[in-house]
């Protein structure tokens, strides 16, 4: 079974910097792209940031420039570095992995992680 372990949210000011880590464990599992979603109360779940597991990044058009995903393979984790951030980036973040075992291939999604930016 693969489990997704999210860390690192909290509550800043505007203009701060949060980093968000999300552990990826399951015995005999590789793990593919790896990314960051966010989803408010009400709202449908969006896109921030993926990378695949060559490097390979995409990025939300409201994030470009502020946020970076990075990723290390021999840990399995993804992070998320959040830079200059606006009142309007809080909500909860989900991480998201897709894990594969031989020919198939699973979706996995973390438990979130509370982002709160002050003004």
């Amino acid at each position: 079974q693969v489990q997704l372990v999210e860390s690192g949210g909290g509550l800043v000011q505007a203009g701060g910097s949060l980093t968000l880590s999300c552990a990826a464990s399951g015995g005999g599992f590789s793990f593919n792209t790896m990314g960051w979603y966010r989803q408010t109360a009400g709202m449908q779940r969006e896109l921030v940031a993926t990378i695949t597991s060559g490097g390979r990044t995409n990025y939300a058009d409201r994030v470009k420039g502020r946020f970076t995903i990075s990723r290390d393979n021999a840990k399995n984790t993804v992070y998320l570095l959040m830079n200059s951030l606006k009142p309007e980036d809080t909500t909860v973040y989900f991480c998201n992995a897709e894990a594969q075992r031989g020919p198939y291939r699973y979706l996995y999604w973390g438990q979130g992680a509370q982002v709160t930016v002050s003004s």
